[in-house]
């Protein structure tokens, strides 16, 4: 057994003998890790902790700083006094050596999406704790997964391909652009801003933050990137990452606040409206920094990228959108003062293709009516079960599933595994959600009667949804005998919010491009120039109404309901309105089912066009189609 020697390097305590030595990684040791405030005197001394000492002098005769050494060249050694070609080659490799990020030995994770990703052993660490460990048991769509079979994905891998995404965007600017002058530590904060930016997601993702906790608890503006900072700073704390931190050339607290900032935007939006740069990790010539993650501008981000390419192959639904393309045409151009993320001229009619994606996305699979229904349905069990469930944080103190969010302990253990955890109890008080998930499983759905939209967009409270669900339930057709009644708690509405990523606005004015001929000046492209198929309005908001009824009688008396509730309300008919209620809806003029005055309806005439003349008709038919 002699013969099995322990590796090189290898030191064995009590404690760690059956631990394996991990392999030493050689981290470059600078003055300061931001070689970019280094003066003439921290740049000397990199010199001779490489072994180039001799070239010190010849360095401070030139007065060579920080700033200058990304742009040095073989060329501009030799002009100042360094002939011989090694020398040159030996400097020129050890200055690379503090702006490649690649310096240090990298993991590689085969993912389905992005082929073999490489990332940094910072990433890595981060990678390997609890806190990052739990979005393996967080479903990035939540109850889609009850309707697309392939919808199985988790929070963990998306992660993963978002700070690889992040990685690729700021290295092709760095490549394409070496006079932006961004630092090894610039491309570091990146890949971790995007490889933690959803570490606050809660149990089935958006269905905590978007159904559970405004019911759960009203009084509170929560969302999950809120949870995401706090989750950081846990993670971090926790495992002791700051000296690791520091080791691979970070600067705290100077670049956790940076991160941080990618994530949820200023840490004050109050005083940042009266501030001309509201960020404290990175100055306003590092702006464009701030919109690879999430943009807060026009949100063409990373985050979409992935999403869209991760959803799409997991749903079964084609991804029109290659992010690949933008990458190559990415470059930064100053914009009012600031440096923004632009793209080609012709690249505008792709990126209304993406926001088009986001859209058909949306309406397709995370909007789903059944998919919709069932992450209600699972908060609904969890409003029923919150009080009972308790979840140990930080002290030994006790915390409910909508209280484990003040306590980062505690939110680390909520997981979708409280869906089995409450299915599977026996406990008399979670009786009512027991029933409500088995229901679920055993595909025993809410009901639903139909959609339908307002005449304009309104603003929506929990109170109005209930007062709405009181209507619906004292809607009693005007005709038609009505032998079932139905009480409010019998409804549910659900009010479903579209866009193309900025409410009502046009995500694309928010976008500059840049021309072939002039790469530095950035133009903004309006609608009109691009096609006028495009849409008109960038937003709607659908209602959907539920029942929870589902037997035969009380399901034909609530679509009735639902019908002249909208006649009622004065919203649109619903698409099968004739067909539930055929009895109904000819009582709403406004809802005739009459083409004239349509634009493109009724033979692509609008009303009055038409000559009188049979023949004349005829002629305009074929100049319109033809």
């Amino acid at each position: 057994m002699e013969n099995r020697k322990r590796p090189l390097g290898a030191v064995v305590t009590p404690n760690d003998s059956f631990k394996t030595p991990e392999k030493r990684v050689s981290v470059v040791r600078l003055p300061d890790p931001d070689y970019m405030r280094w003066g003439v005197e921290e740049t000397c001394r990199y010199l001779r902790e490489e072994g180039l000492g001799e070239w010190e002098d010849t360095f401070k005769a030139q007065k060579i700083t920080g700033v200058g050494l990304r742009d040095l060249k073989d060329a501009d050694l030799e002009k100042i006094g360094i002939k011989c070609l090694g020398d040159r080659l030996q400097i020129l490799h050890s200055l690379r050596k503090m702006w490649q990020i690649a310096a240090e030995a990298n993991k590689v994770f085969n993912d389905p999406i992005h082929g073999h990703v490489e990332l940094h052993p910072l990433l890595i660490k981060i990678i390997d704790t609890p806190q990052f460990q739990r979005l393996r048991n967080l479903k990035q769509l939540g109850g889609t997964y009850f309707v697309f079979p392939g919808a199985s994905h988790n929070r963990f891998e998306h992660c993963i391909g978002v700070g690889h995404l992040a990685g690729q965007l700021v290295q092709a600017l760095n490549n394409r652009q070496p006079d932006l002058v961004i630092s090894r530590r610039d491309i570091l904060c990146v890949q971790i801003a995007g490889l933690c930016h959803d570490l606050g997601h809660g149990p089935f993702s958006h269905m905590f933050d978007g159904k559970f906790i405004p019911k759960a608890r009203p009084g509170i503006s929560w969302k999950h990137e809120n949870a995401s900072l706090d989750m950081f700073d846990y993670l971090v704390k926790d495992n002791g990452l700051k000296p690791v931190m520091e080791q691979h050339g970070l600067v705290l607290p100077e670049d956790l606040d940076f991160i941080k900032e990618q994530i949820a935007g200023p840490p004050d939006t109050n005083a940042a409206q009266g501030q001309k740069w509201p960020y404290k990790g990175r100055s306003e010539d590092k702006s464009f920094l701030y919109e690879i993650v999430a943009n807060k501008r026009n949100g063409i981000d990373v985050d979409k990228w992935d999403y869209f390419a991760r959803d799409c192959y997991h749903l079964g639904i084609q991804n029109n959108f290659d992010y690949h393309r933008f990458l190559k045409f990415a470059r930064v151009c100053e914009v009012d003062g600031q440096k923004h993320i632009c793209t080609r001229d012709k690249e505008v009619g792709n990126l209304y293709d993406m926001f088009h994606t986001r859209n058909c996305l949306h309406r397709r699979a995370y909007q789903h009516k059944v998919g919709n229904i069932i992450e209600t349905m699972i908060a609904e069990a969890f409003l029923k079960a919150d009080k009972h469930i308790q979840i140990e944080g930080s002290g030994g103190k006790m915390f409910t599933l909508s209280t484990a969010i003040d306590d980062m302990e505690a939110y680390t253990k909520l997981t979708d595994h409280i869906f089995e955890q409450i299915l599977h109890s026996s406990s008399p008080e979670l009786a009512e959600s027991r029933q409500i998930l088995r229901n679920i499983i055993c595909r025993r759905l809410y009901k639903c009667l139909g959609q339908t939209q307002a005449d304009k967009p309104m603003s929506f409270t929990q109170e109005m949804i209930r007062s709405w669900e009181a209507d619906l339930a004292r809607s009693i057709p005007q005709s038609g005998a009505q032998d079932v009644r139905l009480q409010p708690e019998d409804f549910v509405v659900n009010v479903i919010f579209m866009d193309y990523g900025m409410k009502e606005k046009n995500p694309i004015n928010n976008v500059r491009f840049y021309c072939k001929d002039d790469l530095t000046t950035a133009i903004q492209i309006r609608k009109n120039q691009v096609s006028k198929l495009l849409p008109e309005q960038f937003a709607e908001q659908l209602i959907r109404v539920y029942c929870k009824k589902t037997d035969d009688r009380s399901l034909e008396a609530a679509k009735k309901h639902f019908v002249q509730w909208c006649m009622n309300m004065n919203f649109s008919k619903p698409q099968d309105g004739d067909i539930i209620a055929p009895e109904l809806t000819p009582l709403k003029a406004s809802w005739s089912n009459s083409n004239e005055g349509e634009d493109g309806e009724g033979g692509g005439f609008r009303k009055g066009n038409c000559a009188s003349v049979n023949g004349q008709k005829r002629a305009k038919v074929h100049l319109d189609f033809n």
